[in-house]
């Protein structure tokens, strides 16, 4: 009986496998196949809209709401569009092509991939994964007080319109619908608004400093297991003018876009082989900034009603971050008629978009992991429990920030592990590593073979030099720039508070360079052998084959094709000469996973490598 017929009906993924082993090997122990039909097959996208609209989720989030237009305002309008833009060129499109490209061709999650095309520069993936580890612990602290103030929108009064309730003080005065100058009897100097006396009183019970944590505020402690709560259920079966302007605009395409995180190279890795991944990119992009600049419209509409209102200059009203989120907006839509109703609306907003982005942070993490280990994690519910893990340390890491000191340590979160300056970092290492180490134009062969033409050659010369060129200058400018965390510019931490933020930027910024540097130290043999063993293809080949081809790209077909094919054929002698090699006609996307050890021997005796 032969392997075929052995397996279930319908079952044809496994049958093509087992005539792959046929083929190339001349069948094999029935026993390590049956072992192997435990392991789930890797997933992929039923179609291209379920792709798409899951990057979409995870690009236009809340940097989209609360940070583009506030940085759009504050470098002065027209000013920040213009490094906005040249980014936006330079910079994003070729990167989140760079990403979603490398994880479609090798169909490897954020790390994996890395290694398939350098085991050099393995060390990209794993700075990306400790970056999306702090995110995912931190990120999701924002739906929690937005499930909080969600909460508090079903009433009649929403509790940050007046004063007088127990979390008040006696500097509270209420602001709506008055300017100044009617309060000129009071003294307004020292005055809070309600709105921010809720904030910070009610919700954070903010302390002193990083100094006091205090005690675990536990009604946001159930508001964010309600947040992990949704996350894993929802993710559980998979997935289906100045140089500070330049900084910010920089910074900002780089949050926007989800890049140097591994989560477009989670994502494209379960697109179909041919997949037009280039034009999805540029839709995608295009996508976001357009939402960034109508969302900066809405905004900005709201908080010049606000000051308006009260007689003060938009500069009084405007702020970024959780300040626009919780402070400003929900200060607004007290002056608005049915606030209840606009207030539930805005924080649900806020929950959509967080979640989406929240969803991709974890799954990609989890992709990540278990393409590291497909035999460990791609068995029974080992998926589903890794996923169970993961989100319970998130939220018990988690829960120091929900303390009455948590506030101080968001922020080190927010300014050190997961900043702009690691994932530019990040950046130009991938871009050294395609453009460079592995080659721009092997890369361009690759997603010919893919999506049937060559992309602009703008791109490459991107990869090659303007990309590393350009975020290696706003690196150094950051860096030479630097100025210690500030809350709300008034209160500075301590050093030792300074210090937990670098080593949470190092942690994932030194992941390059040390794995660059075990792995020369590990290696033996000459400079050529170094080359071949990375990736690294001079000569006739460059240009041609990853070190383990994606089973549909048309070198792996043709490789097959030479192997399965009698001596004096050569492989474009297709379909077989003989009836006895006709059954090999369907081997024609082999399963990386077995194929990948045989087909780097063997390419590297090809003669082509000679």
């Amino acid at each position: 009986m032969t392997a075929e017929k052995a397996l279930p009906l319908g079952d044809a993924k496994a049958a093509e496998e087992a005539r792959e082993t046929q083929a190339l090997g001349g069948g094999g122990d029935e026993r390590d196949h049956t072992r192997d039909k435990a392991v789930h097959e890797r997933g992929h996208w039923n179609n291209k809209v379920e792709f798409v609209l899951s990057v979409a989720g995870e690009i236009i989030g809340l940097g989209n709401v609360w940070r583009f237009p506030y940085l759009c305002y504050k470098n002065g309008g027209g000013a920040f569009l213009i490094p906005y833009v040249v980014f936006f060129i330079c910079c994003g499109i070729p990167v989140f092509f760079l990403e979603t490209a490398l994880g479609q061709f090798t169909s490897e999650g954020g790390i994996t991939c890395w290694r398939k095309v350098c085991p050099l520069f393995e060390g990209i993936g794993y700075a990306t994964q400790v970056i999306e580890a702090h995110l995912n612990v931190y990120y999701i602290i924002i739906l929690a007080w937005a499930i909080f103030y969600l909460s508090n929108c079903f009433t009649t009064e929403l509790p940050w319109a007046t004063c007088g309730h127990e979390w008040n003080t006696e500097k509270c005065v209420e602001f709506q619908k008055l300017n100044a100058s009617n309060y000129s009897h009071v003294s307004l100097q020292n005055a809070t608004s309600p709105v921010m006396e809720f904030w910070e009183r009610h919700v954070l019970a903010i302390s002193d400093g990083i100094e006091h944590i205090g005690s675990l505020r536990w009604e946001l402690a159930l508001c964010l297991l309600a947040a992990w709560t949704i996350c894993y259920f929802c993710i559980w079966k998979g997935t289906k003018s100045t140089g500070k302007v330049w900084v910010d605009a920089g910074t900002q395409i780089f949050f926007s876009y989800a890049i140097c995180l591994g989560c477009l190279t989670a994502l494209g890795s379960y697109n179909n082989y041919n997949n037009n991944c280039y034009r999805d990119c540029i839709m995608l992009c295009c996508l976001n900034s357009g939402t960034s600049f109508v969302a900066g419209f809405a905004i900005f509409s709201v908080l010049g009603f606000m000051a308006y209102e009260q007689g003060v200059p938009i500069a009084e009203v405007a702020e970024s971050g959780p300040g626009l989120a919780f402070i400003a907006y929900p200060k607004a839509v007290t002056m608005m008629p049915l606030s209840p109703l606009w207030a539930t609306l805005f924080f649900m907003m806020l929950i959509f978009l967080g979640l989406d982005s929240q969803f991709v942070c974890v799954e990609s993490l989890v992709t990540a992991v278990v393409d590291m280990y497909p035999k460990v994690f791609r068995r029974g519910y080992r998926r589903e429990l890794l996923i169970l893990a993961l989100s319970v340390v998130s939220f018990f890491l988690g829960l120091v920030m929900l303390t009455e000191g948590g506030m101080y340590i968001f922020q080190l979160f927010d300014s050190y592990a997961a900043s702009g300056m690691c994932l530019l970092f990040v950046a130009i290492f991938e871009c050294v590593c395609i453009g460079w180490v592995y080659g721009s134009n092997r890369f361009y062969d690759n997603i010919e073979d893919m999506i049937g033409y060559q992309p602009l050659s703008l791109i490459k010369w991107c990869w090659k030099v303007v990309t590393p060129g350009i975020c290696a200058g706003i690196f150094i400018f950051f860096l030479v720039k630097y100025k210690p965390l500030k809350y709300n510019n008034v209160y500075t931490y301590p050093a030792w508070g300074y210090g937990i933020g670098w080593l949470m930027a190092l942690s994932s910024m030194l992941c390059i360079p040390l794995w660059i540097c075990i792995q020369l130290w590990r290696m033996e043999g000459t400079l050529p052998e170094l080359q071949s063993r990375n990736g690294i293809v001079e000569g006739p080949s460059r240009g041609k084959l990853l070190t383990s081809c994606h089973p549909g790209s048309r070198e792996r077909r043709k490789e097959l094709r030479r192997r399965i094919l009698p001596s004096g054929h050569s492989p474009s002698d297709w379909p077989p000469p003989s009836p006895h090699l006709q059954t090999a006609h369907s081997v024609m996307n082999p399963s990386m996973d077995k194929f990948t050890d045989e087909y780097s021997t063997s390419q590297s005796n090809h003669p082509s490598n000679t």
